[in-house]
């Protein structure tokens, strides 16, 4: 379970001491009209990416990067909801029915999406906003959209929290998927991740790697859409034997104390799952001459890769025009 956090009280309002002063929260909590507040960790799947819906042992990570979730009262009968960017920009906004949750904007596929997880986590507390009038909902991102560290899985989360309903059912009725975003958005240290028919098993850990200064992630300068390669996955089938080959691998990387044999495993992997998925690894299909490792982190082709190597080896990415280049401690919760 998340480990229990002392909380700032200001005006009958909590929210998690630690995280205060990183989202300025205290700043946040002074609005009177403030209703709630939440916050949700992004993630990282190092180990796992698709044999983790089959059961397979994943390592996964929780980001410095997360989402928020404001409620604030309105005027306004009904839900008035904003979507902004890492930027402060709006990239959505509409405005819903606090009576099945009807969005004005009804031909708009997010807003009908939305409208869908509501309906659900009513479904699972009837008295979810059984009371209120109006109100205004702001989200906020504070990693780009298309990084893909998880801005589905940070608002399904926080709408579960607000809702006071359990969100791996709510990722389940909603989006589907293994859960391991969900348990990443609630821990903020990096987890074993099972998933069981009754209910995940989920692991805190601390990684043992004393090299993650030559660790760091790149993105690809797309986002791959998760859906999509968990169908191509779901057509093919997995062994057994590849399930617990793989669960291996994620119990022995987090204890890795040498960079060699954390790049052994790690090779080892890519090799599974290109074998599995019928797909050439990343390496091989664009960075076939970098002499470190690389390795894909979720659904393959998109987001972000894993890449060891020292700061001059990132000029390869970047000559090739892949710019986004974060540290491991810059990205990671510590």
């Amino acid at each position: 379970m998340p480990s229990q956090k002392k909380v700032v009280c200001l005006q009958m309002k909590t929210i998690e001491l630690d995280r205060a002063f990183e989202y300025n929260i205290l700043a946040i909590l002074k609005r009177e009209n403030l209703v709630d507040f939440f916050h949700s960790n992004g993630k990282l799947l190092f180990t796992g990416e698709y044999v983790v819906l089959d059961g397979a042992l994943s390592l996964a990570v929780p980001t410095k990067y997360g989402q928020t979730l404001e409620i604030i009262s309105s005027k306004k009968e009904g839900i008035e909801w904003i979507s902004l960017d890492d930027n402060g920009n709006s990239w959505f906004d509409a405005h819903f029915s606090l009576k099945e949750f009807e969005p004005t904007n009804v031909g708009n596929s997010i807003s009908k999406t939305l409208s869908n997880i509501l309906k659900e986590a009513q479904n699972l507390n009837p008295t979810f906003l059984g009371d209120i009038k109006g109100i205004q909902v702001k989200t906020k991102l504070d990693f780009p959209r298309n990084w893909g560290l998880g801005s589905s899985s940070t608002l399904i989360n926080n709408i579960a929290q607000w809702a006071k309903v359990d969100a791996f059912t709510l990722l389940e009725k909603s989006f589907g998927g293994s859960g391991y975003d969900i348990a990443a958005a609630q821990h903020d240290l990096p987890i074993l991740y099972q998933r069981k028919k009754a209910r995940p098993i989920i692991k805190e850990i601390t990684l043992k790697w004393n090299f993650t200064d030559s660790l760091f992630f790149v993105h690809l300068n797309q986002k791959k859409d998760s859906k999509e390669g968990i169908a191509h996955y779901k057509n093919i089938g997995v062994s057994r034997n590849t399930v617990q080959e793989i669960s291996e691998i994620g119990e022995r990387l987090w204890q890795i104390t040498s960079l060699s044999d954390f790049e052994k495993l790690l090779n080892k992997h890519e090799q599974i799952i290109s074998e599995t998925i019928d797909l050439p690894t990343i390496k091989a299909q664009l960075f076939s001459d970098y002499p470190g490792t690389i390795k894909s982190l979720g659904a393959w082709g998109g987001d972000f890769v894993l890449v060891t190597g020292n700061l001059s080896w990132m000029d390869y990415f970047r000559n090739k025009g892949f710019k986004t280049i974060i540290p491991f401690n810059e990205m990671i919760r510590p």
